[in-house]
């Protein structure tokens, strides 16, 4: 008997010895000579046999020894059955454990570690319960996998019932259990019992440390972590990699590169790919090129491997430092399929700020897990770049075999057709937005309101802003103040404001912006000085170019030529293009010569190619009969090679924009126009409508005069646009410059006479013509 038990223990030391050397050979051997000794029967012996081929990865000569065994225990099976599940062959593990007799607390564990590491957590949960009703006692091992089970879904209520079980058995003075219960309350966000725990641990490991300082790091506690970290006697990679992540995800740079230098300096081994990343994104926050390329040269010097999060990141902080290049050859060293959305995102930017997409779009094209930021990063890029067709066609493409589009792709397309002014392509954005839920982002809600608004439909702009009741921030008041302030409706604007201030919304200054252009347009001088005041008294917000340039044109419009010349003498900045062109347009309304050409020569000062001016201060010689005045302006813009901004209108009619400039005679349709354009000319003028010839800047006869204003761009595009759409429906009209006195007149009798709304957009505003009134009253 004593000499079977010491061959047992001989054999079974042997086969330990070929697992450690991982030596297959040599296993098998030892299993021959077993099979030749009569030993096979032994379960002790067998079971290490088992054992010795599962842990060499040849499950299925593990299996077949398994089966051959005419004796089996407890341990048998449970070495069959972690085999199984440490392959990931989770089904069979399952198989196997319905057969064992009697499971014991560790078949019933492996099973819990093996649903832990497929993410069934909740599977993991369900097995310990069902562990406990069949009276098998858990150990430390199962506490600590079934607390990580709670700790990764979260599950406080269970946790905490764990809890009191672990103190039941007495498992609370072991430090591996004491730390997943720390793990699991830091996790599922009950911060008081982690400390509370973390404290009454007598024994504390660096686990322990390391976890307490996470959980401060993830609470915004920097301070505590770092209470916590100089307590420290003993400090592992986790500890630094805790302390450099943490300042930098909370934006403490400078300090998250201190703790790096201090851990080259103090540990011995090397820093790994975690704390590269960590150290490397840092720099590229502070976009300092120089330490990131230090921190380079450091890594090749001592050979540390590139691979991976540290390659991204390297090629994230050169393509966010001006790097491009450096980022290009690492990226050329490396497949694409490598690149993270992070890193993608950074090199996209790069190329953004160099003004070149071509590359960009090579390596978005190249990326096979291409995500919602990655196709929203590459739509974000032609949008900003002015690559309309580009965007709208790659959203196309998203949307038949990408990703479902996210808020901030829809607010990124949305800008988009705000700019194109496209109404059609609105509604279809907005009907996708209310299938998919994601009208409930605030910056979803925004865009669509700043869309409708910017597409000529100021009723949809308000219908989007009431559906948003309860998600309205700044934003939201904003788009809706300054859409029907662009719209005419400044009153309504006004009371807009009023109200977001009644409900302690705080305005920023673009809302300011808004409200005093409201002021602007209906020649609410008194109420836009108040506004002005309250803006720097009540919100500390100090005035802006633009906020400045609203109360200069508030006053010229207004007629105070002298107040908005007073208003730029006291300005506290020097007054821009844009401060003296409004001066000077106003002059040119009211007819004051002298100080159209006192504005005029400020602005060529500055800019001294302004066609703009030029125009303006002609125009106002004109309106004042002082021809040659204006013939010397315009002889002069021709001999320093100045050009006058040629004036056009567009409408879009079935996805089509059509163009048109005055007296365009490039059109198919121009027979038809031009005999429409006759007919309603001579329909409103039955109608009372005199043509103001006075907006012809020429020295021609009234015959000649009349002929120019009835082919102005705008006219042209609304008697194309009565040609080829319904009777009765709204006329949408783009036009490049400020439209003109004659035309907004004409166009008022015109609205009347087809009873349609005639919807204008020119440079400055809104105008919605509706029989024969304009919203702006007149007042533009």
């Amino acid at each position: 008997m004593e000499t079977s038990i010491q061959f047992s223990e001989f054999y079974a030391s042997l086969l330990q010895t070929s697992l450690k050397s991982n030596d297959l050979f040599a296993g098998r051997s030892i299993h021959a000579r077993l099979i030749k000794s009569g030993l096979h029967l032994c379960v002790f012996l067998m079971n290490n046999i088992v054992n010795f081929y599962a842990k060499t990865g040849s499950i299925t000569e593990a299996h077949h020894v398994f089966d051959e065994m005419t004796v089996r225990n407890t341990f048998s099976w449970n070495t069959i059955l972690s085999a199984y599940a440490k392959q990931g062959r989770f089904d069979s593990a399952c198989c196997i454990f319905e057969k064992i007799p009697e499971p014991d607390s560790v078949s019933w564990t492996v099973m819990i570690v093996g649903y832990n590491q497929m993410g069934r957590f909740e599977n993991a949960i369900q097995t310990f319960t069902k562990m406990v009703s069949f009276g098998v006692s858990p150990t430390q091992f199962t506490f600590t996998n079934i607390l990580a089970s709670c700790a990764a879904i979260k599950n406080l209520d269970i946790g905490e019932k764990l809890h009191s079980f672990v103190l039941k058995l007495g498992l609370s003075s072991n430090i591996a259990v004491s730390n997943s219960l720390l793990n699991m309350y830091a996790k599922s966000g009950d911060t008081i019992t982690a400390r509370v725990v973390f404290d009454r641990m007598k024994l504390k490991s660096i686990s322990s440390w390391n976890s307490i300082i996470s959980l401060h790091i993830q609470s915004g506690r920097l301070d505590l972590a770092l209470a916590q970290f100089e307590k420290m006697t003993e400090r592992d990679i986790v500890t630094w990699n805790s302390m450099i992540a943490g300042c930098h995800q909370h934006g403490f740079d400078i300090e998250a590169l201190e703790f790096f230098s201090k851990m080259l300096k103090v540990l011995a081994f090397k820093p790994d790919k975690f704390t590269l990343a960590s150290a490397f994104s840092a720099c590229a926050a502070l976009q300092n090129l120089k330490l990131g390329k230090q921190i380079h040269a450091h890594i090749i010097r001592n050979e540390f491997e590139t691979f991976g999060p540290v390659k991204n990141a390297l090629i994230s902080m050169y393509s966010k430092c001006g790097g491009i290049k450096a980022a290009q050859n690492i990226l050329g060293r490396s497949r694409i399929s490598d690149l993270s959305i992070i890193a993608f995102t950074a090199l996209l930017d790069g190329y953004l700020k160099l003004g070149d997409l071509k590359p960009a779009r090579k390596i978005f094209d190249s990326m096979i897990d291409r995500d919602v930021v990655a196709w929203t990063a590459m739509i974000v890029g032609y949008v900003q770049n002015g690559y309309n067709d580009e965007a709208l066609n790659l959203f196309k493409l998203m949307i038949e075999e990408g990703p479902k589009p996210n808020s901030y792709t829809l607010a990124a397309i949305l800008c988009l057709i705000s700019s194109l002014g496209s109404l059609n392509h609105g509604k279809q954005i907005h009907a996708s937005t209310i299938r998919t839920g994601e009208l409930s982002s605030p910056s979803v809600g925004n865009s669509l309101v700043t869309m409708y608004s910017k597409a000529g439909s100021i009723t949809g702009a308000k219908r989007v802003f009431n559906s948003i009741q309860w998600k309205r921030d700044t934003v939201s008041w904003t788009s809706m103040i300054v859409g029907l302030s662009q719209h005419g409706y400044g009153e309504e604007a006004i009371e807009i404001f009023e109200k977001m201030l009644d409900l302690n919304i705080k305005p920023d200054h673009i809302t300011y912006v808004g409200v005093l252009s409201a002021c602007t347009h209906v020649g609410l001088v008194e109420k836009g000085e108040r506004y002005y005041d309250l803006m720097q008294n009540l919100h500390h917000i100090k005035p802006t170019p633009s906020h400045y340039a609203c109360m200069i044109d508030l006053f010229g419009r207004a007629g105070f030529i002298q107040k908005a010349k007073d208003f730029i003498d006291q300005m506290p900045i020097e007054p821009d293009v844009i401060a003296w062109g409004s001066l000077l347009s106003a002059s040119k309304v009211y007819k004051n010569v002298e100080m159209a050409k006192f504005a005029a020569e400020k602005v060529f000062l500055i800019d001294p190619d302004n066609s703009g001016a030029y125009s303006a201060l002609a125009n106002a010689y004109s309106a004042t009969g002082r021809w040659e005045d204006a013939a010397k302006i315009r002889k002069s813009m021709k001999d320093k090679g100045v050009r006058k901004e040629q004036g056009f209108s567009w409408v879009q009619i079935k996805n089509v924009v059509h163009v048109f400039g005055v007296e365009d005679g490039l059109h198919p349709q121009r027979h038809s126009i031009y005999l429409m354009m006759g007919k309603l000319w001579a329909e409103i003028k039955k109608m009372g409508f005199v043509p103001d010839t006075e907006s012809v800047m020429h020295d021609l006869d009234e015959e000649l005069k009349e002929q120019n204003l009835r082919h102005h761009s705008e006219k042209l595009a609304i008697a194309f646009g009565l040609l080829n759409t319904p009777e009765y429906t709204a006329l949408r009209i783009m036009k490049n410059l400020r439209v003109c006195n004659d035309c907004h007149s004409a166009i008022k009798f015109i609205s009347k006479l087809v009873g349609r709304e005639i919807i204008v957009r020119d440079a400055t505003r809104f105008h919605h013509f509706k029989d024969g009134s304009c919203s702006c009253r007149d007042y533009w």
